[in-house]
């Protein structure tokens, strides 16, 4: 089992919640607080629109057009900023089901092994997991609730063009909403105790479900593995092949692809980054282009997701891509998928040579990071280094271990991060090591997507009092996931095992880390991209201030003691000389 403390990770791409989509290419992976009291609480300036009906009304848009990712990334931001409306939270659920049903029916691992599957294997899968739940979540699992969640999964799933395509079904409206109310019904009358309880129920749904609307019953037991999975939090899921291997590739920092980081963007597909020695970087493709175009379908044909999808491929297989520059212009690019190996540690420099202020990012924390980080870290001393800002903003987590590894770097002694779970095996307290520690003045970067490993990091730094942490309250993602590899079919499940608090105690899910130098923004570094001019990154700009005050607030404690020093030597001297003339 792999131990992660991550954001929310997708299918063969791993997604910010702000739909950055790394792909597998990197195909890689969550708000922004309100100031406004009137707009928190949900009430509008005479003559504007209420803004929480403006938001609805912007969502059920991207609904229907079928723009999933975005939709469930406009709703949980919206839902971020007014938490109390349940019309928004509704819709949070409801587009989250969509979207994971969209990308498993797009999904060829998953939906090839559809016509294969008999009732019993996928009996054997749901049994599989369930027992993984029951095992390894954090909270003991509800069967009544998890039922009603898997049921909500299975009403949309029978409404679905790919689903009733793929399991040659035809749509039948008004025999869905028979089926589904009975379904329901009867969960309402019977109280499930147990995991057996619940197997034998989702056997008979399966059942009746197809016999009622013509399908099998493996796609309608499926519907309920992953809706259990999916239901439980926003970080538990069901993970095809595809999206498991996905995962895997994140952690080692490799991926077959194109190199490139993409943002949904108006029916296209912007390029927000390429990265250094990638395929994409080799055929002349830079950041600020439009992907209009792959393989001569235009991406405003497919939803964004989709258009994603159709860059990914096997290694060695060509895609050629139409894009379309800031300058209007338009060009034909064919690109080989190889492997890419994504760095986790980025911008290594010497910011401020002057003061000595040295500068690097972390995008995650992946298994290379921690030596990664080592590897910087002796760059700069020997380039001058006399304070350092470390840059987590915009970093989604990762690997936990790898998060108390970087931290121990700085960190002498004491915890770094606690976790707590539901079994005796998820309580552990992660320590802090002297030996390797450096001693450098420290900064850190935080904004509000800054989750998870990253807010491991920034934790220890700030609760130690080891460094100063500037920026934004983090985005506040206080949970460890697993992942865990299925016997019955390849793929797997990735379940929320842990809670995690800050040295100080404090649970960071829900409050995030506080700076102790708080920086408003009216806008982010572009695309997360570094700016060498200080002055269009105020986050930047404060923490290069407060680093070169650690350093005159160090050389000057330094004086300080040596002048003490000094004096002391001076007088043990004259009580030396007076001795000696005494006797």
């Amino acid at each position: 089992m792999e131990v992660v403390a991550l954001s929310a990770l997708t299918v063969g791409v791993l997604m910010n919640r702000r739909n950055l989509l790394v792909l597998a290419l990197l195909s890689a992976l969550i708000f922004s607080p309100v100031g406004v009291a009137s707009a928190q609480l949900g009430f509008s300036e005479p003559g504007q629109q209420d803004p929480i009906a403006q938001l609805l009304t912007e969502g059920r848009q991207l609904e229907s057009d079928e723009r999933w990712g975005e939709a469930l990334t406009h709703y949980e931001d919206a839902a971020r900023r007014f938490p109390k409306n349940t019309k928004l939270k509704q819709r949070v659920l409801i587009t989250r089901i969509q979207f994971d049903l969209d990308r498993r029916y797009t999904d060829s691992s998953y939906t090839t092994s559809l016509p294969r599957m008999s009732e019993q294997q996928a009996m054997d899968l749901f049994s599989e997991v369930i027992l993984k739940i029951q095992s390894h979540y954090v909270i003991s699992p509800n069967w009544d609730l998890l039922l009603m969640q898997g049921t909500q999964d299975l009403d949309i799933a029978l409404r679905d063009p790919d689903f009733l395509r793929v399991n040659r079904i035809q749509p039948q409206t008004g025999k869905v909403d028979q089926v589904v109310n009975h379904v329901r019904r009867v969960l309402s009358e019977r109280h499930i105790k147990d995991r057996q309880q619940t197997q034998e129920m989702v056997r008979w749904i399966g059942r009746y479900t197809a016999h009622h609307t013509g399908t099998s019953t493996a796609p309608v037991i499926l519907e309920y593995v992953c809706g259990f999975a999916n239901c439980l939090d926003a970080y538990s899921t069901y993970l095809t092949a595809d999206q498991l291997d996905d995962v895997y590739s994140q952690i080692e920092g490799n991926f077959v692809g194109l190199g490139i980081e993409l943002k949904a963007d108006d029916g296209s597909l912007l390029i927000a980054n390429v990265i250094p020695k990638g395929p994409a970087e080799r055929a002349g493709i830079k950041a600020g282009e439009r992907i209009v175009a792959v393989d001569g379908q235009s991406t405003r044909d497919v939803t964004t997701d989709r258009a994603a999808d159709m860059l990914k491929g096997e290694q060695g297989t060509y895609v050629q891509v139409t894009l379309l520059a800031p300058d209007s212009s338009s060009r034909d690019v064919a690109v080989r998928r190889e492997r890419v190996e994504v760095p986790s540690v980025e911008d290594v420099k010497m910011i401020d040579r002057k003061s000595g202020v040295a500068y690097f990012s972390i995008s995650s924390f992946q298994k290379t990071t921690s030596h990664d980080v080592d590897t910087a870290l002796w760059k700069l001393h020997r380039d001058g280094m006399r304070s350092l800002i470390v840059d987590v903003r915009g970093n989604p987590g990762g690997l936990l271990t790898e998060a108390v590894e970087v931290a121990d770097r700085f960190v002498e002694d004491g915890t770094i991060v606690s976790t707590h779970g539901r079994s005796a095996r998820e309580n552990f307290d992660y320590k802090a090591h002297r030996v390797g520690t450096w001693r450098v003045p420290l900064v850190v970067l935080i904004d509000g997507d800054s989750a998870s490993a990253s807010e491991i990091f920034a934790g220890a730094i700030r609760d130690h009092r080891r460094g100063t942490v500037v920026g934004i309250r983090s985005y506040g993602k206080g949970s460890v996931q697993g992942i865990f590899p299925l016997r019955v079919v390849k793929g797997g499940v990735r379940l929320t095992t842990a809670k995690f608090l800050a040295p100080s105690g404090q649970a960071i899910s829900e409050q995030g880390i506080q700076p102790n130098v708080t920086v408003h923004v009216t806008a982010k570094p572009v695309d997360g991209q570094f700016i060498d001019n200080n002055e269009d990154d105020p986050v930047l700009k404060a923490g290069v201030k407060t680093a070169r005050d650690l350093v005159a607030l160090r050389e000057e404690r330094l004086r300080s003691e040596a002048k003490s020093m000094e004096q002391d030597q001076a007088s043990n001297r004259r009580s030396s000389r007076r001795s000696s003339v005494s006797w």
